[in-house]
């Protein structure tokens, strides 16, 4: 049995019997997974260790946008095409982090550069429309984002330096 099984069949053990067991399992699969996503093998060890079929874990995987099952970079850009961003400047935001990381969205709205330093992500909204145009870095929300400062937020990623 390989570590990863091992891991997987723990994190099922120590979920089983809670309500919404699934989710949970997921959720804490993905956050121990190098590049934090699910992995096709690692679905079905969920689904073998649940005894459940492959396609219900599946099912929820691609339900809820939370999860990945693509490889995630090591920093995550999500970009919010709201209204309130949109017009406020998002899409020209979207298009610099697209040209400065040299990526293009494929059909669900993401991309990955090949060497998996960074991923690029769309929203519908944050919520933040009041400091719109917002764009989250690692999690970390920035307002009111302009060319200029997402330009050096980006800079400060590519040296390996933390965003503030």
């Amino acid at each position: 049995m390989s570590d990863r099984h091992t891991a997987i069949q723990s994190i099922v053990d120590s979920h089983r019997t809670e309500r919404g067991a699934l989710l949970s399992i997921l959720e804490a699969v993905q956050r121990t997974s190098d590049h934090n996503y699910l992995s096709k093998e690692e679905l079905v060890l969920v689904a073998k260790a649940l005894q459940v079929p492959l396609s219900t874990v599946y099912s929820v995987a691609t339900f809820y946008a939370f999860f990945n099952l693509k490889p995630q970079g090591e920093h995550v850009i999500t970009v919010c095409r709201g209204t309130a961003c949109h017009t406020r400047g998002s899409k020209p935001l979207l298009l610099q982090v697209l040209k400065q990381l040299d990526l293009q969205l494929d059909e669900d709205g993401t991309a990955t550069t090949d060497d998996v330093r960074f991923s690029v992500h769309t929203v519908a909204c944050f919520g933040q429309c009041a400091m719109a145009p917002v764009i989250a870095i690692d999690s970390v929300i920035h307002s009111r984002v302009t060319e200029q400062k997402l330009t050096q937020m980006l800079q400060l990623l590519l040296e390996g330096k933390e965003v503030s």
